[in-house]
Order: structure tokens, then C-alpha cells, then sequence
């Protein structure tokens, strides 16, 4: 996958399904694109800024945890 240029959706799942073993069932080629598309879908929102900052996530979850 060395290319310097973004690849389509449909490039990404063949690639995605290439990547796995011959004997791959059905379900896990599922779980696999399945689990592409989320992570393309948190970096669009990360490239669109659509994110929480550490600390401010980190503050309050460290006042729920010591409660």
C-alpha cells in the first residue's frame, strides 16, 4: 500500500479483503470492512475538527474515577 495518493472507498476495501488470509469467512471480510469504514469515518472527523481535546476529556473522566 505504499502510495502517496488517497484511495478510493472501493480501493480500500479490495485492499482491505486482499489483505486477508485465503481462508477468511464471510464474517470476518464483514468485521473487517466493518471496522475500516469506522476507522475512515473518525479520521473525517478528525480532519474536519470534529475531536475533544485531551484535557478536556481527561479532567472530568479523572474526577468519575476517583469518586
Amino acid at each position: 500500500m505504499g502510495r502517496c495518493f488517497p484511495m478510493s472507498t472501493k480501493e480500500l476495501a479490495m485492499e482491505t479483503i486482499r489483505s486477508l488470509p485465503d481462508g477468511a469467512s464471510w464474517r470476518q471480510i464483514e468485521e473487517r470492512i466493518h471496522f475500516m469504514a469506522a476507522v475512515e469515518s473518525a479520521r473525517e472527523e478528525v480532519k474536519g475538527g470534529k475531536v475533544t481535546p485531551h484535557k478536556e476529556v481527561r479532567d472530568p473522566l479523572s474526577s468519575w474515577i476517583s469518586e
